[in-house]
């Protein structure tokens, strides 16, 4: 027998979560959130420090990797997303950053009504619990709801941190008091989604609350394959709980809301007919709506990080994390004091400008007082040093997302374009010079010894751009593949009110909807837009 619910949810990350929770606040109203992954049961998830383990552990993430570039020296990215229960929230760095006003703004100015910064505020808001100060003149900018996810401050801190912080002062970067109130310019440290010494994924936040009441049902190990139509009307989802398993369908009596990241999204809707007719024509799928705009407009931040040495006897993360120092810090998180096991990869952030003159930011820069092995994903080096990176908030370069085939264990080709458009490549330098003068002040000099990464022989634009081409990796913050515009616009995938263009009973609630990338991480987005989608669902807002 087939089942049916008002409405199915394919995805539990961030905005899965969220809408699981809100939809089921209706006890009328009853919702099925299938999850490819596992039930987020792995304990590294709960432990912040834990993301080292889980970042390359396929049990509970998509190990999806980039095409081979040129601009990437030939390189496949790893790009992981999450795949459990909480998705990406499960495995994520841990950083809430709303970014800028202008970024919603924009995204109102492109013809998407109630998108601007006024308009989407109360949903930052009404996700978010703030533990911890305010300033009086941001206060009413925060949220401080229970049954939100708590955002706390950096509560380990490190000297050479401290040293770094001061030393970007001196060169007249001013220190920010919360760069989440609208005001996102200057230097300090982030704030985080733990509480407690613990994870506070969307799933613990939203989704394990609402699996209390029996109008809602999660099915995990649950892989979508097929958005099922009548017409042009989505009235279900196949699925698969393993390779080669008998399909199984469940039916969605209102709609099918697809909250399953930027590349999942993306390629769900190519294989079920939504998407470029050509495209759709090689992949041997009728095509059930010609959607030009469905796996284009791809875009993520491209990173570079720089190593330098600290000086013999300084303390830095590297030697935190082995031997009986790594004990010691141990029995500090589990006695609930301030460890090295409850951080954040990155702990203090710079939002600034490449180039003197500009209004706003136009970059982020990061530092950690730890040092990462060359050509490694948060492996630390066996010498103490601290690592510095810095990224483009907007990247013009844009990519695509193509389903290979229709076997949805099959991972689909993914190319970002990183550094494609010289604006891109002008806006990166100009980053990486930054994070010499950030490294090179007086006040980090008594810490540090000199620069391993990229090192004192890469001086000029060429030869940092050669770098950044070998060295450089992805922040995992994808979005675009089914952007948010009006009908009238051929490369839209989705109306302001997240509803696919020509098809009904179809919508979209996650980072893919993004027109243009926010200039911050797209966690504390995401959370938002699921919130404001809710209220389109449940008719608060129409």
């Amino acid at each position: 027998m087939t089942e049916s619910f008002d409405y199915v949810i394919v995805g539990s990350g961030a905005a899965g979560s969220v809408l699981a929770n809100r939809l089921t606040a209706d006890p009328a109203v009853t919702v099925c959130v299938l999850e490819a992954g596992p039930p987020d049961r792995n304990p590294f998830i709960h432990i912040p420090a834990g993301f080292i383990k889980t970042l390359a552990n396929p049990a509970v993430t998509w190990q999806f990797k980039t095409e081979a570039i040129p601009m990437t020296g030939g390189r496949r990215i790893s790009t992981t997303q999450g795949r459990t229960l909480g998705g990406s929230s499960s495995v994520n760095g841990l950083i809430y950053n709303r970014g800028q006003p202008t970024d919603l703004d924009s995204w109102a100015q492109r013809g998407n009504r109630g998108w601007g910064y006024a308009d989407c505020l109360p949903y930052y808001r009404r996700s978010e619990n703030r533990i911890g100060p305010v300033g009086k003149e941001i206060g009413e900018s925060r949220g401080r709801n229970a049954d939100g996810i708590p955002i706390t401050d950096m509560d380990w801190i490190n000297q050479v941190s401290e040293a770094f912080i001061r030393g970007c002062e001196g060169i007249g970067i001013p220190r920010a008091p919360d760069y989440n109130s609208g005001q996102q310019a200057g230097v300090g440290y982030y704030q985080r989604t733990i509480r407690n010494g613990r994870r506070i994924s969307a799933a613990v936040a939203f989704l394990r609350p609402a699996m209390k009441r029996p109008n809602l049902e999660v099915r995990t190990n649950a892989r979508a394959s097929r958005i099922l139509f009548e017409g042009t009307r989505a009235t279900g989802i196949a699925y698969l709980t393993a390779r080669g398993a008998a399909p199984r369908q469940v039916m969605a009596r209102r709609e099918v809301i697809l909250c399953s990241g930027t590349v999942n999204t993306a390629r769900l809707l190519q294989i079920s007919g939504v998407g470029p007719a050509e495209l759709l024509g090689r992949l041997g799928v009728p095509v059930v709506r010609d959607v030009r705009g469905v796996g284009s407009n791809f875009r993520d931040h491209y990173a570079s990080r720089f190593v330098m040495r600290a000086k013999p006897g300084v303390e830095t993360l590297n030697e935190l994390a082995r031997g009986l120092k790594l004990g010691a810090q141990i029995a500090r998180w589990a006695t609930g004091r301030p460890s090295i096991l409850a951080t954040t990869p990155s702990h203090v952030h710079v939002f600034w400008k490449s180039f003197e003159g500009l209004d706003q930011p136009d970059l982020q820069c990061v530092f950690t007082p730890g040092s990462y092995a060359e050509g490694k994903v948060y492996v630390l080096d066996d010498y103490p040093g601290v690592t510095a990176g810095a990224w483009q908030h907007r990247p013009e370069s844009t990519g695509w997302v193509r389903a290979r085939s229709t076997d949805v264990f099959e991972d689909p080709e993914i190319n970002p374009n990183y550094l494609s458009d010289p604006m891109d490549i002008r806006v990166h330098l100009g980053g990486m010079k930054l994070l010499r003068r950030m490294l090179g002040t007086p006040e980090l000099g008594q810490y540090l010894d000199g620069e391993t990464l990229p090192g004192p022989k890469v001086q000029g634009d060429d030869e940092l751009l050669d770098f950044a081409k070998r060295n450089g990796s992805t922040t995992y913050h994808l979005i675009g593949t089914a952007r948010m515009g009006p009908e009238t616009d051929p490369t839209a995938v989705v109306s302001d009110r997240l509803l696919v263009h020509g098809l009904a009973g179809l919508r979209v609630v996650d980072a893919s909807i993004m027109p243009s990338m926010p200039s911050a991480n797209t966690y504390a987005t995401t959370l938002m837009i699921a919130e404001r989608a809710a209220d389109f669902i449940t008719g608060a807002v129409t």
